[in-house]
Parts: structure tokens; C-alpha cells; sequence
């Protein structure tokens, strides 16, 4: 509206419940706020519907054609046009009686309602709210300023006085009805939700819900700029098409929610794409600004899902709406996932895919119907295949289970469970729903899905002597010396081109629009089994995307499929924290023979390595644990819902016993409980000092043992004893077992675990110490098994 209307294009409280939008001219004595205008309507109505039924004659003969004899062709006591300044209509209704003289045909007031003699009650107030829905719209003919506006308000104020004059209802004469755009922007974003959310778990499925039905209310209830401003703001905007939405918006949406009489839609659901183009940066812009001023006022709950994950949906929402080749926008998008529409006041998105908790040996295929689009990284043909330093990176080859050959081992649960288990996750109805995103939410899932959308593509590419250039690798390889040299300052940018286009040297770049924003130089030695890693960064605009984690699972897969196994790398003190969560540690697994002279050697840097597993499928990792973790999740409730049975309490305490068994509380056994850690024990002094001394000279002869011979020196060790206070070692264990001191197993393993124990409490865990502690402790209880001592 015009700025004298004192409406201007704004968004309400964000995540508000009962929202009331601004009226229509809303600014002067008709309610000078948005909850103002709406409340006096809804008053008078109120109030007049419980008038007497004179009273209502009275008001609604001002608004009636004179039925006096004579064929009067007197249309209104009033005027049908209004006059240059309006009436004051409350005053007016108190002075009228329906013995006064119609000031246009001189027949009295009660003359212009005997057609109304025998209406219904019902009838009657429905005519009197239309005759209130006038006298609103006949204010805001007068106050409004900006042409466009007042013409449509004096249009629907006069579609109105025709309503009471024949007693018909409101119907707006327009070339198209609602709705004027397929599909609809409810049904465009519900779509956009079952597009790229449909694979989520059901928690975090529930949350793009909110946040989907939150953004729909805003659009409902957003107050559009009026022609004229958007003109003045989009000079070369489609000045008649946005004239002809606002119209209708105006119509249909805006003025209906204050005049009741008036047939009234949702904006979501009549108008499409076209709209939401034209409203949505300014709308995204101003909601965001809205939540971060009033993040302060915000519950708790809200707080989260507005300031982190609405910026999120909105951006990725934003992509798609200003896309022309967005397949949210296809009229059949639904058909082939759900078989039909999906009403957006449930938004419920297609079961996600259910994806197999192992690769299968057959071939992996990619089904479209399964993916919404196949990702680039995952077809098969492409020109950069064909040129063995710019290969693309492809799925990791079916890695073979050979299930029928592996032997059952004993508490496996049955597939046939699995699979029935499985049916129940897939199925989003069997799945309780909560409005909280997981707090566990796996770091690659948006590149994960940019990926298989084709927003991101990944290409090892490295240079070559021996083959023609590539012009498009040239162009990613500089890109990459960019990017690298920007984001690690402290190395110089001559040392980094000489690496990145070292023929030796290989890169995972991560392209998205056709540019680098990111990789992972690298240097692969197949006869010393390890890669040593390089340079590894993305561009500082598009971190905390996920990028860094799916960029690291490429490169295990891609090493995987080359029969390598081994990661090394210098990490700088910024670095560590990140190959930490990569799967890195500062215990090197490769031999140091192995990689000394080979590897080079930062200074400053820590040296860490990371040992892959070649039947893990590191891209769908945390999709499979996930997975995982459900069914897990599901077993348990079926198992509860089995043993849920109530046993009686035990009385026999009261009778003076102390203790009893666990195993003999009725009912344990069923839940699954084992005793732990119970083993043969040796009642044969002579046979357990035998199977003890055995043990004891195992551990003392292994190659850690060496720091827990002796007891610790003062002098090696200052202020050891001080900080533990039970110290023990393998030669005061072997005076004890001559001395028969382990008259039980549990004797001589509690000073075996205290020695592991005040290793590790003294110790830091990057210690030579701290390491030994565990691998010996490993063998210790390897050694207690084998003797039979617990079980295995």
C-alpha cells in the first residue's frame, strides 16, 4: 500500500502462532495498527448482529433499493457513489429511523426494507456484515493515496453495494479465477521439500516441515508493495504482470481477511512461481534481519530452528525458485514419488530411500526415481574419464561379502527380522515425529546432497608431461593453486604451484558451477603403501558446508579402489582438529622405515595417519550408521515389548536375607541379562599359580612391556607418588605370585589392570608410555582368555 496507508511491505513476528496481518489502508481512524482494524470489524459485527431487529432494518434500509408503489428507482437511502469525504457512519445510525424521508425519493426509510419483512435471521446478518464490509472499504477509498489500490478498493466497495442491492452474494467477475498459476507455491515448496529432504530420517524431516510451514504463513500473510513502488525499486521488472498479481492478491487475499463477505483464498495456494519470484529476495532479506533484532525475544525452542536452520532452508529454497530448470516447478513432479498431490498443512515428503546396510555384489546402478537427479560424480561417461590424470571420481567398486559363505555367529539377529525392521523405519508413519533437529546430524549430509543434485562434482586431475593439455584441467589446476595459496598463508605461493602441477602429484578438486572452490593435493607411493596428503582447504566462502568431511571420504574411497591404505600428513596446528574428525591420529600405523625419506617434513607440524577399512563405503558412512542406529533402535522396543511383564516385588529381605544372586531375580534372565566377566575359576591352588606364572611370563616377555619391569624411580619420575597412590609393576607381581599371594584370578588381574591403570593417569595419551599401556593391556587380556580365565 501507500505510505499514507501506513502499510508498508513488512513480515509479522516470525514463528508466531495467530498471526493478524495489517488492514487494507489500515493508518488512520479505521484501526491504526494490523490487530486494530481486524478487532473493530469483528466488534461492530458483534455488536450489530445482536442488535434488535428494528435496528438491523434501519441499517440495512440505508443500503436498499425504495420498493415504494410507483416503481421508485431510488437505489439507497444513501448515495451508491460515495461523496468526496465520508460520512461518519456511527453518528449516522443513531439519528435514522424508518420513518424518515429518503433524502433521494422523499418515501421513508421503512419503504427501502419490505422486501426484508419475512428474512431470516441468518439472512439478515449475513447482509448486515456485507453492509460493514462497505462502510470499512468506503474509508479506505478516502484514504488511500496510491492510485492502483483505491481503484481496486472503490471496484470491490461497489461489488459490495450490488451484493445488498440484490441480495446475492459477493462474486468477483475476472477473465481467470483461482487458481492463476500450476503449481501453486504451496505446492512448489512441498515439492522443494520432497525433493531434496525426502532421504532424511524422520526427526530432522519433521523440522524442514516447521520451517516449510513457517515460510508458507509468512507468505500468507506478507503485505506486497504496491506498482508503484516496485517500479520505482525494479525499473525493468514486468511492471504489467506484477500489477495484475497485486490486483489479485489484493482481490482475493488481502481485503477478504477484514471483509468476511468476500470469497477469500490463501496467497500459497492460488498464486505460483511468477509471485514468489517477485517477493522473495526482499522477503528473505527482511525476515532474516527481523530474526536477527529479535533473537533475544525468541523462546528457546524457536531460537535454533530460526537463527541457524531457517537461513539454511531459505538458501536453498532461493536456488530452486530463481532456477529454470528447477523440477519442483513441473506439473506432474509428484506423480511418479507419490501418486498424487500432497496438501502442504501436512507436508509429508516421500519415505526415504532405503539404502542397504552393505554393498551389494551385483553392479550399483543409479535409479533417478530413487536419487531426484543424478549426481555428475556418479555417471559413467564423461570426456575427463578418458584422460588418466583427470580421472572422475566414480562409486567405489561392490565390495563382496560373500554372504552366504560367512558363518553365523551366534546372537545374529535373523534377516528376515532385519528386513521387517527395515520396513517399518522406511515407512515415515510407523516413525515418531518431533519438531527438534538432531543434535547428531551427520557433518556431510548438505554436500552429500548437493552432489547427488549436481550442484558439486569431484574430478582427481593432476598434470602430465606425456599427454596433450587439457585446457579445462589447466584452468581447475590454477584455481586450485588459488585456493590453496589463499587459505594457507604461511606457505609460499611458489612452493604450492610446484607441487599442484608436479606430475606426481595428484588433486581431488570439488567443483561447483564450474569452478574450483576447494580440494586435497596429494601424493600417492604404491610400493610403500601410503599417500602422503598434501594441501587440503576449500575456499573460505563455502566452509562449514560439509565440503571438508565429503571431500576426505572421496579420497578414502578413491585410495580404496587403488588398493592403498594409508594416509600420512604434516598438520599444522589449525589443521588438527579437522583431520581429527576425519578419522586421524597421532598413532601411525605405518612402519617408520616405511615412509622415512619419502615423506616431507614440516616444521612445526604434527605428523598424523589415518588407516582405512576397505569395506566401509566412506561417502554413505553416516548414512548407514544412521541406519544403523535406527534399527538398533527398533530391535530394542520390540524386545521391551516382548519382556514388558510385572513380577512381583521381593519379600524375601524381610525375612533377614542379605543378599541373593542376580540371575535368581525372577524375570533377568528374560531380558537378555548374562552374568560379565565370569570365567573358570581355578579352585587347584597349584593349577591357578601354574596358569598365572604362564601368564605373568607372557606379559613381562612381550615387546611394551618394558617401562612396568621395576617400580617407578623418584628420580625418573619426580612427584609420581604423589599423584598415585597404589603403584604397582610386574616385578612386585611376580614376588606376590611366589609368595602365593593370588589365591583368586581377580587378585592377580586387579594388579595387572592397576599397572595400565597409573600409566595412563600419570601419562599424557601422545606419550610412549600411555601407548605401551595399551597394547600391552590388549595382550594381557588375550592371554586371560586363552587360559580360560574369563570368558571370551
Amino acid at each position: 500500500m501507500a505510505d499514507s496507508a501506513g502499510i508498508q511491505q513488512g513480515s509479522p513476528a516470525i514463528g508466531a502462532a495467530g498471526l493478524v496481518p495489517a488492514a487494507p489502508g489500515a493508518g488512520g481512524t479505521e484501526g491504526s495498527g494490523a490487530a486494530g482494524g481486524s478487532a473493530r470489524i469483528a466488534v461492530k459485527k458483534a455488536q450489530l448482529r445482536s442488535s434488535p431487529r428494528p435496528k438491523k432494518l434501519e441499517k440495512l434500509g440505508v443500503y436498499s433499493s425504495c420498493k415504494a408503489e410507483g416503481a421508485c428507482k431510488c437505489n439507497g437511502w444513501k448515495s451508491q457513489n460515495p461523496p468526496p469525504t465520508p460520512p461518519q457512519t456511527d453518528q449516522q445510525s443513531n439519528t435514522v429511523n424508518l420513518q424518515e424521508p429518503c433524502r433521494s425519493c422523499s418515501h421513508t426509510l421503512g419503504d427501502h426494507v419490505t422486501h426484508l419483512e419475512n428474512v431470516s435471521e441468518e439472512e439478515m446478518n449475513r447482509l448486515l456484515g456485507i453492509v460493514l464490509d462497505v462502510e470499512y472499504l468506503y474509508t479506505c477509498v478516502h484514504k488511500e493515496e496510491d492510485a492502483d489500490t483505491k481503484q481496486v478498493y472503490f471496484s470491490l466497495f461497489k461489488l459490495l453495494r450490488k451484493s445488498i442491492l440484490q441480495m446475492g452474494k459477493p462474486m468477483l467477475e475476472a477473465q481467470e479465477s483461482p487458481p492463476f498459476e500450476k503449481p501453486s507455491i504451496e505446492q512448489g515448496v512441498n515439492n522443494f521439500v520432497q525433493y531434496k529432504f525426502s532421504h532424511l530420517p524422520s526427526k530432522e524431516r519433521q523440522t524442514i516441515m516447521e520451517l516449510a510451514k513457517m515460510f508458507l504463513n509468512q507468505i500468507n500473510y506478507w503485505q506486497l508493495e504496491t506498482p508503484s513502488q516496485r517500479r520505482q525499486r525494479v525499473p525493468n521488472d514486468d511492471a504489467a504482470g506484477y500489477k495484475a498479481n497485486y490486483t489479485r492478491w489484493l482481490c482475493y487475499c488481502n481485503v477478504p481477511q477484514f471483509c468476511d463477505s468476500l470469497p477469500r483464498y490463501e496467497t500459497t495456494q492460488i498464486f505460483g512461481r511468477t509471485l514468489l519470484r517477485s517477493v522473495f529476495t526482499v522477503m528473505r532479506k527482511q525476515l532474516l534481519e527481523q530474526a536477527r533484532q529479535e533473537k533475544d525475544k525468541l523462546p528457546p525452542e524457536k531460537r535454533t530452528l530460526i537463527l541457524t536452520h531457517f537461513p539454511k532452508f531459505l538458501s536453498m529454497l532461493e536456488e530452486e525458485v530463481y532456477s529454470h530448470s528447477s523440477p519442483i516447478w513441473s506439473q506432474d513432479f509428484l506423480a511418479g514419488a507419490a501418486g498424487g498431490q500432497i496438501p502442504i498443512h501436512t507436508v509429508i515428503s516421500a519415505p526415504p530411500v532405503a539404502r542397504p546396510l552393505y554393498y551389494s555384489t551385483s553392479p550399483v546402478s543409479v535409479d533417478p526415481s530413487t536419487c531426484g537427479s543424478v549426481s555428475p560424480a556418479r555417471k559413467t561417461a564423461s570426456v575427463l574419464e578418458t584422460n588418466p590424470v583427470g580421472e572422475k571420481r566414480k562409486p567405489s567398486e561392490p565390495l563382496h561379502h560373500e554372504e552366504n559363505k560367512r558363518p553365523r555367529v551366534v546372537g545374529d539377529i535373523p534377516m528376515d527380522l532385519i528386513n521387517e525392521v527395515m520396513a517399518t523405519i522406511t515407512d515415515p508413519a510407523a516413525i515418531p515425529e518431533t519438531s527438534l533437529l538432531s543434535a547428531h546430524s551427520a557433518r556431510d549430509e548438505a554436500a552429500r546432497l548437493e552432489e547427488r543434485r549436481g550442484v558439486i562434482e569431484f574430478h582427481v586431475i593432476g598434470n602430465s608431461l606425456n599427454q596433450k593439455p587439457n585446457k579445462r584441467i589447466l584452468m581447475w589446476l590454477v584455481g586450485l593453486q588459488n585456493v590453496f595459496s589463499h587459505q594457507l598463508p604461511r606457505m609460499p605461493k611458489e612452493y604450492i604451484t610446484r607441487l599442484v602441477f608436479d606430475p606426481k602429484h595428484k588433486t581431488l578438486s570439488l567443483i561447483k558451477d564450474g569452478r574450483v572452490i576447494g580440494g586435497i593435493c596429494f601424493r600417492m607411493f604404491p610400493s610403500q603403501g601410503f599417500t602422503e596428503i598434501v594441501f587440503c582447504a576449500v575456499t573460505s566462502n563455502e566452509q562449514v558446508k560439509g565440503y571438508g568431511t565429503h571431500l576426505m571420504n572421496h579420497l578414502k574411497e578413491y585410495h580404496i579402489k587403488h588398493e592403498i591404505l594409508n594416509f600420512l600428513t604434516y598438520a599444522d596446528e589449525y589443521a588438527i582438529g579437522y583431520f581429527k574428525k576425519q578419522g586421524f591420529s597421532k598413532d601411525i600405523k605405518v612402519p617408520k622405515a616405511k615412509y622415512v625419506g619419502y615423506i616431507k617434513d614440516y616444521e612445526g607440524a604434527t605428523l598424523m595417519g589415518c588407516e582405512l577399512n576397505p569395506s566401509i563405503p566412506y561417502t554413505e558412512f553416516s548414512v548407514i550408521i544412521k541406519k544403523q542406529k535406527e534399527i538398533i533402535k527398533k530391535l530394542i522396543e520390540r524386545k521391551q515389548a516382548q519382556i514388558r511383564k510385572v513380577y512381583p516385588g521381593l519379600s524375601c529381605f524381610k525375612d533377614g536375607v542379605r543378599q541373593i544372586p542376580i540371575e535368581s531375580i525372577p524375570g533377568i534372565r528374560e531380558t537378555g541379562w548374562k552374568p560379565v566377566g565370569k570365567g573358570k575359576e581355578l579352585k587347584d591352588p597349584d593349577q591357578l599359580y601354574s596358569t598365572l606364572k604362564t601368564i605373568l611370563q607372557h606379559v613381562k616377555s612381550h615387546q611394551n612391556a618394558w617401562p612396568f619391569m621395576e617400580p617407578v624411580k623418584k628420580t625418573e619420575a619426580p612427584g609420581y607418588y604423589q599423584v598415585i597412590r597404589f603403584p604397582m609393576d610386574l616385578k612386585t607381581m611376580s614376588e606376590r605370585l611366589k609368595s602365593r599371594y593370588y589365591t583368586t584370578r581377580k587378585l592377580f588381574m586387579a594388579d595387572m589392570q592397576r599397572i595400565f591403570t597409573n600409566c595412563r593417569e600419570y601419562n599424557p595419551p601422545e606419550s610412549e608410555y600411555y601407548k605401551c599401556a595399551n597394547l600391552l593391556e590388549k595382550f594381557f587380556y588375550t592371554k586371560i582368555k586363552e587360559a580360560g580365565l574369563i570368558e571370551k
